[in-house]
């Protein structure tokens, strides 16, 4: 078909503005007759009339067009459609057949019936009015289908019927235009002629580098010339002045847009833009930069801040390691001198001549200073060693009290007046701190930072108040203007009359009251009914014995008919290369129309670059290297690709359209429904020398990384991912996926492992409608929490921990609704308050209250996982797909060793969402291909039942080729269903 030039709609939007239901659900919902309908149809004489009168009477009212119009459009009348009119008038499609034998006839029913209804044709002068509505619609979106749906709303509002389908398109994109224009206006309206200039000269040339393309390349390596980087681009992003309130003039959707572009486009391509747009991106631009650079700034000093107590622990483990062969000769004379006295109290001896005799006065006085030495080692405090670091502190922590301006409340103006006391020594160079200097930090620093002779000491002072400022940043007590991560705490909830309707469909009561009575009566008879169970040693694979639990580890073990039934459905799968894989699902889903233009929303041309890119991000190849191992693109059109096409939403929105498809594949429902899932992470290493801003966890060794966080459904589809620091806890995370996916999936239960299991996380998981369920490695460890006094339960006392404390949840249930509601409303990503919450020094109400609430959840499950053998296997089924999984990932996301040197969280995201996207496409194909070997196994009269396809999997890749020549136009050229690898003599029957 040939591409219309600058179109706005795809040829499946143009579908769906007329389209026409088929199920009979809606059909009746749309065309369903009244009586007063049938007298006007009855009205007519011949049954060919009555006919066609109510298909014209139909379709005025829904989608709003003439059945002439829809014959112009389709070529034909639907047949469900005339089926279903026909029906309720006791007629047959047939009689259609000589309906309007002269068109004028055609044309006048749908005069007189439109006049019926109080409807009208459309003329040439509503194209103002169509342009108008537009243009409304398009202030907040560049959406093609978003924006014609806004025209089509507004015509039937009107009671216009609908013009033709290019009429509502160019109406629509002439309204796009008018709305880019309005909105570049008000962004650039205040702008002097001197910021005008100045917004120029970003593209004057600075060292081979425009100055706007110095100021995107943000330094991600943890290191105090970055930070002091990163403070001088923020200086030259304010120097400029742009007013942050420009950013309220116009819709924050499209002010994203504008941020979305000045991001993704080379400085060369917005240079060439006309001066209202180029100016109007920058605006956005530079506001957007500004936040991102405040907290770049930020997060590298919490990292070097952070790193300098690490080391300052590692260093007294170390010295502490060190006396270890001298710790054991000292506990030797201790145990020594234990049974001198010992025996002298036992004979009636003097305790000191046998103290004497046996161990040595002279040896124990040997030994004192030693031993204070050792015990002075163990007991310092990090604070100390820390300021053997003070020199490094130094290099970036004046440059950024200077840049930044923080914020606190009444509770926190102490930690203020210290940054503004330090902020005041430095500019003034003086280095003794007065008597009264504030110390907002804990009290065991104070006696530490006073000194012997009374004075504060100004080193240990200004390291401690700093990294007290760092612990408050983190939970949001300090914050910082112009920044994103860094906001007033409450800021990140909805209002409570905003959040209130949204608990309330929740299910959740508005008094903490009700909450408790409900939740206690059933913790409390289920910690009975549990103890009963015990007692009676009645549950399968758990055993009490001397006061703690033994459970029984869970066994899934394929047997040999489901192993066979797997082997001969993967030696049947065609076999395929990559990129015809990726092609056909292309093809079969249409998962590339979510890659659209950043600039003018247009669909991209050439698929054979689009794949190629979205596959060099899955395989870890990068664009040039995927270029010269490929025939049919360049790497030109992979450069022009990636930086016109690809970015996170639309990924997610192809991640999205791929998974629904699966969802919709019956074969699917052989592995789940679609409602559990598993979320796991997977560690990438970084570059080396930790270029790539990775950290290190030393479960996986020595070399900094990162992980991939990632949820996978029951039918094995990975419905989202996340980049994370390899040393961040995954428990934030967990709910980020489940609340954020944007699919069709409904997902209810939901496994993790311990990492990615707290008392928080359950809170959450219960209050939002999620049933959490993680497969503890510590479960005998954890205790059950009680409502009830621990004496009501005298049987499993030892398996008890300290009751529930109601009182804070009472206090704190408004503010817990108020954060369930953001969370649901997406207002807000759950790992990023979990973060606050878990960053404060002194325990934050709102976090005691959530761990309460979480504590009753989680002794909840617990019972749950004791008394139901089928959760437990449920759960580490659930996880063994997300090590599935894993495994695919290593077979795809092979070279540069499988390390992620890029340098921007953004890349990193790319890299990890493109090779979900491939993942998904395998199940998908997979399924597809699995789905046929088992027809045809049944097809000849072979056993295929469905309790052995559950060991089945679709995320298996031996028969698809990943490395070599990657042939995109041999691929494209070839893409369609592809016959199965059968053995000859089955092709022959």
């Amino acid at each position: 078909m040939t591409k219309r030039k600058h179109q706005l709609l795809t040829e499946s939007e143009r579908d769906q503005i007329l389209a026409i239901p088929t199920d009979r659900d809606h059909l009746a919902r749309l065309y369903t007759f009244e009586p007063s309908d049938i007298e006007i149809i009855g009205a007519r004489r011949e049954r060919r009339n009555q006919l066609g009168v109510a298909l014209q009477l139909a379709l005025l009212r829904h989608p709003g067009i003439t059945l002439a119009q829809l014959i112009q459009d389709r070529g034909a009348i639907p047949h469900d459609l005339a089926a279903f009119v026909a029906e309720q008038l006791g007629l047959h499609v047939t009689e259609l057949a000589n309906y309007a034998a002269r068109d004028q006839t055609m044309t006048d029913h749908a005069r007189e019936l439109a006049a019926r209804l109080g409807l009208r044709g459309p003329t040439r002068a509503d194209i103002p009015f169509m342009v108008e509505a537009a243009a409304r619609t398009a202030w907040a979106t560049d959406k093609g289908m978003t924006i014609a749906m806004g025209v089509v709303t507004a015509l039937r509002e009107a009671r216009i019927l609908l013009p033709s389908i290019s009429t509502i398109e160019r109406a629509s994109s002439a309204g796009r235009a008018r709305a880019r224009k309005q909105a570049a206006h008000a962004l650039i309206a205040d702008l002097s002629a001197e910021q005008v200039q100045a917004l120029d000269q970003l593209f004057d040339a600075a060292g081979g580098m425009s100055h706007l393309a110095l100021l995107k390349t943000i330094p991600v390596a943890a290191k105090p010339d970055h930070v002091r980087q990163i403070l001088d681009r923020l200086r030259q992003v304010r120097k400029i002045g742009i007013s942050p309130d420009v950013a309220g003039r116009i819709h924050a959707d499209r002010f994203r847009q504008y941020v979305r572009e000045g991001r993704a486009s080379p400085a060369y391509m917005i240079e060439r833009y006309i001066p209202s747009r180029r100016c109007a991106t920058l605006v956005a631009f530079l506001l957007d930069l500004e936040e991102r650079l405040t907290d770049s700034a930020l997060e590298m000093a919490d990292k070097l801040i952070g790193g300098i107590f690490t080391r300052a622990k590692n260093a007294q483990a170390r010295s502490y390691a060190a006396t270890s062969k001298n710790v054991a000769r000292l506990m030797l004379i201790f145990r020594r001198t234990i049974d001198a006295l010992t025996d002298a109290v036992d004979t009636g001896e003097d305790p000191m001549e046998v103290l004497d005799a046996s161990v040595g006065w002279h040896t124990l006085l040997k030994a004192r200073p030693e031993v204070a030495t050792i015990a002075e080692t163990a007991n310092l405090d990090p604070l100390r060693v820390a300021a053997d670091r003070y020199a490094t502190l130094r290099k970036f922590a004046p440059d950024l009290l200077e840049a930044l301006q923080f914020r606190a409340g009444k509770g926190s103006a102490k930690t203020i007046a210290a940054i503004e006391m330090l902020r005041d020594l430095n500019r003034s160079g003086k280095r003794d701190l007065p008597a009264d200097a504030p110390m907002p930090f804990r009290k065991e620093w104070q006696k530490i930072v006073m000194g012997d002779d009374g004075k504060i000491n100004r080193r240990l002072w200004e390291i401690a108040t700093i990294a007290h400022l760092r612990n408050k940043l983190r939970s949001g007590d300090v914050w910082v203007e112009r920044s994103t991560g860094y906001r007033q705490f409450d800021s990140y909830l909805l209002s409570e009359p905003k959040a209130k309707p949204i608990v309330s469909a929740l299910g959740l009561p508005p008094t903490a009251g009700e909450w408790l009575e409900q939740r206690g009566r059933e913790l409390d008879w289920r910690l009975k009914k549990f103890a009963r169970s015990l007692k009676r040693d009645a549950l399968e694979g758990v055993r009490y014995r001397d006061g703690r639990l033994q459970i029984s580890p869970v066994r899934t073990i394929a047997t040999p008919d489901a192993e066979a039934l797997a082997d001969r459905l993967d030696a049947m799968m065609p076999r395929i290369r990559i990129t015809e894989l990726l092609h056909e699902v292309a093809q079969e889903t249409g998962f590339l129309s979510a890659f659209t233009n950043l600039r003018t929303g247009e669909l991209c041309p050439n698929e054979n670059a689009l794949l190629a890119t979205i596959l060099a991000d899955a395989t870890n190849l990068g664009l040039s290297r995927m270029a010269a191992a490929s025939q049919g693109v360049t790497r030109d059109q992979l450069l022009w690709t990636h930086d016109a096409y690809i970015r996170d939403e639309s990924y997610r929105a192809a991640l999205a359209v791929l998974i629904n498809a699966h969802h919709r594949l019956p074969f699917s429902r052989v592995w789940g429904d679609g409602t559990t899932s598993s979320s796991d992470g997977q560690f990438f290493r970084g570059a080396k020398r930790g270029a790539s801003g990775g950290d290190i966890n030393a479960r996986y060794g020595v070399d900094h990384g990162f992980s991939f966080y990632t949820h996978v459904s029951d039918q094995r589809g990975p419905y989202h991912v996340n980049v994370i620091s390899a040393a961040t806890h995954e428990a934030p995370y967990v709910l980020d996926g489940l609340i954020s996916h944007g699919t069709d999936l409904r997902i209810v239960e939901h496994y993790t492992d311990t990492g990615g299991a707290t008392d928080h996380v359950f809170a959450l998981c219960a209050m939002l409608g999620f049933r959490f369920c993680p497969r503890l490695r510590d479960f005998p460890d954890r205790r059950l929490a009680p409502i009830a006094p621990v004496s009501a339960y005298p049987s499993i006392a030892p398996l008890l921990g300290k009751r529930i404390r109601t009182d804070i949840i009472n206090e704190q249930w408004d503010d817990v609704l108020r954060l369930v509601g953001s969370i649901k409303a997406g207002h807000v990503a759950p790992s990023v308050m979990l973060r606050k919450l878990a960053a404060y020094e002194r325990q934050n109400q709102l976090d005691v209250a959530l761990q309460e609430i979480g504590k009753i959840e989680r002794t909840l499950f617990m019972l749950d996982w004791l008394e139901n053998p089928d959760l437990r296997r449920r759960c580490h089924a659930g996880l063994n797909n997300s090590e599935q999984r894993h495994a695919l990932t290593q077979a795809i996301y092979t070279f540069r060793q499988g390390r992620i040197i890029d340098r921007s969280h953004e890349a990193q995201q790319y890299r990890a969402s493109g090779l979900n996207l491939v993942i998904a496409a395998i199940v998908y194909w997979n399924t597809i291909y699995m789905a046929d070997a088992a027809q045809h196994l049944r097809s000849a009269a072979a056993p295929v039942p469905d309790d052995l396809l559950v060991h089945t999997s679709p995320v298996g890749w031996e028969h698809i080729a990943f490395s070599g020549d990657f042939l995109w136009d041999r691929a494209a050229a070839s893409a369609g269903r592809k016959a199965l690898n059968l053995p000859p003599d089955s092709r022959a029957a």
